[in-house]
C-alpha cells in the first residue's frame, strides 16, 4: 500500500506527463513515465527500511553483595624419613594431632575427610661422579574440610598455624568460599540488568522525542563474582573464592524497538 505522499507524487508526475504527451517524442515520454515510477517506488522503499531499523541497543547491569554459604578447606601434613616406611610412621602422630585440633575447635567428624597418602623419593647424587649420596622419602596426606558453617572454618583457619609451633609439619591452604544458590541468583540478576537496560534506553529515546517498545533481542553477558568493591573485569567471567563477602555483577545487552 502506498502512502498519501507517494500517491500525490505519482499523480503529479502522471498529470505533467499527459500534458506533455502531444508535444513530447515517444522515447522521451516513455523515459519520463519510468522515472516517475522509480521516484514513487523509492519513497515506499525508504519508508520500509526506516521502520525495520528503528531500534536501540543498550547495556544494562546489576550488582549485588552476596555472602558465601559453603567453604572448602584443606591442610597437608608432611613428614620426611630415610625410607618410605619411616616417613609414613612419622606422619601418623602429626596427622592425629591435626585432627584432634580440628575437632577440639568445633569441626564435626562428618566435615572431615582424609585424602590419599602420597610418597615421593628424593635422591641426592654427586654431580661429578653420579654416586648416590643420600635418599629421603616425603609422605604427605591432606586433611579435607567441607562445611556449611563458613564463619567457624574461617576462624579455625586463622588458628591452626599454632600447630606448626608445636612441631607439626603443616602446609596450610587458603579456604575456598562459594555461594551454592548461584543458579537462582543469576535469574534474578538478569531480570534486574534487563530493567536497568530499559531505564537507560528510555532516557536516550526521550532525548530524541521517541519512546521505547518491545524487546527485539537480548544477549546475556558474563557474570563477574569478585571481592567487594573490585574493579576487576574479565571477558570470560570471574569467580573469586578468597572472601566470604562477594559482589556479583550481571550484564545484559538488550535491543528495544523505538516508537
Amino acid at each position: 500500500m502506498t502512502s498519501p505522499q507517494s500517491r500525490s507524487l505519482l499523480s503529479k508526475c502522471t498529470d505533467n506527463t499527459w500534458q506533455l504527451l502531444r508535444r513530447t517524442p515517444p522515447l522521451v515520454f516513455a523515459t519520463a513515465v519510468f522515472v516517475c515510477g522509480i521516484v514513487a517506488a523509492s519513497s515506499i522503499l525508504v519508508k520500509g527500511i526506516r521502520s525495520s531499523n528503528d531500534t536501540i541497543t543498550v547495556t544494562g547491569a546489576s550488582t549485588e553483595r552476596i555472602t558465601s554459604d559453603y567453604v572448602d578447606w584443606s591442610v597437608n601434613v608432611k613428614q620426611t624419613g630415610y625410607n618410605q616406611q619411616t616417613s609414613y610412621q612419622l606422619l601418623k602422630p602429626s596427622l592425629e594431632k591435626t585432627i584432634v585440633f580440628l575437632k577440639a575447635n568445633g569441626v564435626n567428624p562428618d566435615e572431615i575427610e582424609l585424602g590419599t597418602v602420597r610418597s615421593n623419593k628424593d635422591q641426592v647424587r654427586n654431580p661429578k661422579t653420579g654416586e648416590l649420596l643420600s635418599t629421603t622419602w616425603t609422605t604427605t596426606q591432606a586433611v579435607l574440610i567441607g562445611s556449611w558453617d563458613v564463619k567457624k572454618i574461617h576462624m579455625i583457619s586463622g588458628k591452626i598455624s599454632a600447630l606448626i609451633g608445636e612441631g607439626v609439619p603443616l602446609s596450610i591452604n587458603r579456604p575456598s568460599y562459594t555461594f551454592t544458590k548461584l543458579a537462582a541468583k543469576r535469574v534474578d540478576m538478569l531480570a534486574k540488568a534487563t530493567r536497568d537496560a530499559r531505564k537507560r534506553a528510555k532516557a536516550i529515546a526521550q532525548e530524541a522525542g521517541s519512546s521505547i517498545g518491545a524487546i527485539t533481542n537480548a544477549d546475556t553477558g558474563t557474570f563477574q563474582i569478585t571481592v567487594p568493591n573490585s574493579t576487576q573485569m574479565s571477558s570470560y567471567g570471574s569467580y573469586d573464592t578468597s572472601t566470604i563477602k562477594k559482589d556479583i555483577t550481571a550484564v545484559m545487552g538488550v535491543t528495544f524497538r523505538v516508537e
